[in-house]
Formats: C-alpha cells, structure tokens, sequence
C-alpha cells in the first residue's frame, strides 16, 4: 500500500492551523506577563493570591462569549480553570 501526500487544501488548513497555534501560545505568554505583573502587585501588598470573585466573574463573561464564536462553553471554561489555576500557583510563589 502506498501512502499518497495529503491534498494541497489539508496542508493549506493545517498551515493556518499551526498558525494559529503559534498565536495562541504568544497570547499566552503575553496573558502569564501581564499576570506575573499582578502577582508582584499582590505580594507586594500582601494580597490574596485567589480572587474568587474575580475568577468567576471573568469566567461567565468567557463563557457569554463562546455563543458569539460558537464554542463549547464548558470546553472554554475548562482550559481558563487550568490557566487561572497555573496564574494562582504563580502568585502564591511570588508570595513565599
């Protein structure tokens, strides 16, 4: 059996997919700077490293969004938790 390379078009859309990959993750980082910078602030100020608060607000307005750009809502929740998660572990670092 021999394998045939894939149609231009899949590597067209994979191209654009690897793409977009790339420009997540750079949002990514830029996401960690910026709440790196927060961390500072709350350890500076000997604040709570988790604002429950504000993590639930933030996650109902990501939430709200998914409709606009037909995602799975719980999908969407799911990957901000584990961020959020990561950012809370970041603070609490900073803190120590």
């Amino acid at each position: 059996m021999t394998s045939q390379p894939p149609p231009a078009e899949l590597l067209a859309a994979r191209e654009q997919i690897d793409a977009i990959d790339r420009e997540l993750v750079a949002l990514l980082g830029k996401r960690f700077e910026s709440t790196h910078q927060v961390g500072l602030l709350k350890a500076s100020q000997a604040l709570e490293p988790v604002d429950a608060t504000r993590e639930a607000e933030k996650l109902a307005q990501l939430s709200a969004l998914c409709e606009k750009y037909n995602l799975n809502p719980a999908l969407v929740t799911e990957l901000f938790s584990k961020i959020m998660a990561e950012v809370v572990k970041n603070h609490r670092q900073l803190r120590e």
